[in-house]
């Protein structure tokens, strides 16, 4: 070889050669996380209808400050600027909120959904320079490891949420909502706990792994996991809204939480 250099000519947007439907996929992802998007922030704005009895919407908790028997530290506090709304939801969504927008599988899926940045492999984008995740702004999404920590004691937090959506007035007992609340734990436990960067926290720093069983078996289980990284991370996130959704709507009388024990 030569070293001669071949100039390719640059794709107009959304000029390709494939002649499958390529827009499918991002089609699909823009329509699934729209409605999301859309939804959680209204509800984190509402401020209320966020609790029924002993249960607790995954949006608002844990809930710091906030007119609810959950709440840790009581009432809006009184450094809250008064300009602004108040609402127990701002005050953490923020944690979560910034794990999935940095998790690996969301940005392949929203790079191309709403940026176009590719639309798809080997199909033109609208940008003409590409200056990498170590500028500015995707330099932030390297961040997405410490959204991991908080990630971690969130989950925590909601299987809390949980025990206590087995105690009534009347004492133990298990509703409709008490299973909603679990089933919520249980997928964003899969989809936490099938993280890359907690697959990398567990097996970056060892040689060989066969060498620490425990060690490779929990390197082995957060692969296992991982494998259906994509599915855990859409079954969580209807799943956490349809949580909230069933608290609200139980809250506003709308729907009756029906008591199977």
């Amino acid at each position: 070889m030569n070293g001669t250099e071949i100039a390719l000519p640059r794709r107009s947007f959304g000029q390709t050669m494939r002649v499958d439907v390529w827009w499918t996929q991002p089609l699909v992802v823009f329509l699934g996380l729209s409605p999301f998007i859309i939804y959680s922030t209204w509800a984190a704005f509402q401020g209320a209808h966020y609790y029924f009895g002993n249960y607790v919407s995954p949006f608002y908790s844990p809930e710091i400050f906030g007119n609810s028997p959950h709440s840790w530290f009581g009432p809006k506090p009184g450094w809250w600027p008064g300009v602004l709304p108040f609402s127990p939801a701002l005050l953490i969504l923020w944690a979560p909120g910034g794990f999935r927008l940095t998790c690996y599988y969301y940005r392949g899926a929203y790079y191309k959904a709403f940026w176009a940045d590719p639309p798809a492999c080997t199909v033109g984008e609208p940008r003409k320079t590409y200056l990498g995740e170590r500028s500015f702004p995707l330099i932030m999404q390297n961040v997405h490891r410490y959204f991991l920590y908080l990630a971690l004691i969130f989950i925590l937090m909601l299987a809390y949420d949980v025990w206590k959506s087995l105690w009534f007035p009347t004492g133990f007992g298990i509703g409709l909502g008490t299973i909603v609340l679990a089933i919520n734990v249980v997928l964003l436990s899969g989809y936490t706990f099938g993280c890359h960067s907690l697959r990398h926290l567990i097996g970056g720093f060892h040689d060989q792994l066969a060498r620490s069983q425990s060690c490779y078996r929990a390197y082995s289980c957060v692969t296992c996991l991982n494998q259906r990284h994509m599915l855990w991370a859409w079954m969580s996130l209807f799943w956490v809204g349809f949580s909230d959704l069933y608290v609200r709507l139980c809250s506003m009388g709308i729907w009756h939480d029906w008591r199977i024990a």
